[in-house]
């Protein structure tokens, strides 16, 4: 009998051995592989990006509508950084593939990284990488399972344009990425006025340098709907309220720029004050207090817009504050800009290459057009590669010689060094000035392009200055370096290098 039962027993754990392991295997032969991944990846990415496309070609006005379609954004940016980060790190070699890899830099609050902790530190990289991967894949495709209705909703919308448009076009000519900010602005310009005389809204709008305010502005200006809501829009400079000497009767007159003027209605008003330097809190008062007190000019609303958080306190609703774009957003601008009308997947190598130049630049709107128009034109492996190799140096004589960002030193009106594709010089072209000018000058502009000065078809000499960037979108703005020609070699750049004996040595180039 304890024979019987032992036989019993034995038969009973060797299937059950025998099932576990048939079911592992079978999992594993049924999980999907990160190709599988990769493909499904693509295919939401092209559901989610041809519904964002059509949506920006109609007028969406609907709150909860225009809430999804940002997050639809934030989803295609990120998927599409994931996607070629992806493809970088297949490409690169190894040596290179975790810092690919680690570029993916889950927050620390995911308890996906806590796992990876566990993990041997050669495998971190790679494991947090397809685990992101997977994140950012679930999540599309919740997102698209969830867009019926907008599809729905959509189609009820006539599309302001039919005509086909190229990629890089269509991001060269229109506010890229400010969605959100544009519809918060009209969302207060256009919301009623407190009861009360003198009561007028005040919505300050606070960012860095070259950050986007003007553009922001001036494309919430251009809306229909602010149009129709104001009969009078008006833009003061520092010039035209430094002296705190404002009356209603100046606006659109001797003070400041109209905008838009409806001279049928005598309806309510709009002024915008635009601070690019630092003023005198006492004028700022002075001037507000006019503005509320105008009963000719029936001023409703005020947009402040400085690189200064002071005027934070002069607002009577919470503050917008503009930061540089998320880096999965620059990525898909930069290399909308730099591809055109070319899938980057069918271009691996570039694409790496790309992605690189996009981590280099600080998330600068200037340099991403600057170069992507550049690399544009010259779609060759090795022109991007030198191009690559002449910017990374550039951006490290920069840290070298003031600690600082090259970007961040033109923010802060600081001279900077021009980056040029010859390797070897004694010729050192430096930039002492940075200005903006209005499209009413362009025929006081410079004819020599910043873009033929770094590829060397321009040769300047002495004191010159090049337009280095005209803008396509409103206001217009075209910017201008004033340089000169330095004729002495800059401070060598370190850069290790292996020495002729096998030992490890540093490597001095002037750049």
């Amino acid at each position: 009998m304890e024979s019987i039962v032992s036989a019993v027993i034995s038969d009973l754990i060797s299937r059950s051995i025998s099932f576990a392991i048939d079911k592992c295997c079978r999992g594993r032969r049924d999980a999907p592989t990160i190709e599988d991944n990769l493909q499904r990846l693509r295919r939401v990415l092209l559901r989610i990006r041809i519904t964002v496309e059509e949506a920006e070609r109609r007028l969406v006005t609907n709150g909860a509508m225009l809430r999804q379609l940002r997050l639809m954004r934030e989803g295609l940016y990120r998927g599409y950084y994931v996607l070629s980060a992806y493809n970088a790190a297949q490409d690169d070699p190894e040596d290179s593939r975790h810092d690919h890899r680690s570029s993916f830099a889950l927050s620390q609050f995911n308890p996906a990284k806590r796992v990876c902790t566990n993990l041997p530190a050669m495998k971190e990289g790679e494991v947090e990488a397809d685990l992101q991967l997977q994140e950012v894949l679930d999540g599309l495709e919740l997102m698209a399972s969830n867009m019926k209705e907008l599809v729905v909703f959509l189609s009820s919308h006539p599309p302001l344009s039919r005509e086909p448009y190229s990629g890089h076009l269509w991001l060269q000519n229109r506010m890229f990425g400010r969605e959100a900010e544009q519809e918060r602005i009209i969302s207060f310009l256009l919301e009623p006025e407190p009861a009360g005389a003198g009561n007028l809204g005040v919505l300050p709008v606070i960012g860095g340098a070259r950050v986007g305010k003007s553009t922001l502005v001036e494309h919430v200006c251009f809306d229909e709907r602010v149009r129709k809501h104001f009969s009078l829009i008006v833009f003061l400079g520092i010039g035209d309220i430094d002296d705190g000497k404002l009356s209603p009767q100046h606006l659109g007159g001797n003070k400041g720029i109209i905008k838009h003027q409806d001279l049928d209605s005598a309806g309510k008003s709009l002024v915008v004050i635009e601070l690019d330097g630092h003023m005198d809190e006492s004028t700022l008062i002075r001037m507000l207090s006019t503005l509320r007190g105008a009963r000719t000019a029936h001023v409703s609303k005020i947009v402040v817009t400085s690189r200064s958080e002071k005027i934070a306190n002069f607002g009577t609703t919470q503050t917008l504050q503009l930061k540089p774009l998320p880096r999965e957003a620059f990525w898909y601008f930069f290399k909308t800009i730099a591809f055109g009308s070319t899938d980057a997947e069918d271009h691996p190598e570039l694409a790496s290459v790309c992605m690189e130049l996009a981590g280099q630049m600080n998330r600068s709107f200037m340099a991403a057009n600057l170069i992507g128009s550049l690399l544009r034109a010259n779609p060759c492996s090795q022109f991007w590669r030198k191009l690559l190799t002449r910017y990374r140096d550039f951006i490290r004589m920069h840290f070298l010689l003031f600690s600082e960002h090259p970007s961040d030193l033109i923010a802060k009106d600081r001279p900077v060094y021009l980056w040029r594709l010859a390797s070897k010089t004694d010729t050192s072209f430096k930039v002492y000035r940075f200005y903006q000018a209005c499209s009413a000058r362009e025929h006081d502009l410079p004819k020599i392009t910043i873009n033929e000065v770094q590829i060397g078809s321009a040769c300047p000499r002495g004191k010159f200055e090049v337009l280095a960037w005209r803008s396509q979108i409103a206001p217009y703005y075209s910017y201008v370096f004033s340089c000169e020609v330095e004729h002495r070699r800059l401070r060598s750049v370190y850069r290790p290098g292996i020495s002729k004996s096998g030992g490890s040595s540093s490597r001095h180039d002037s750049i």
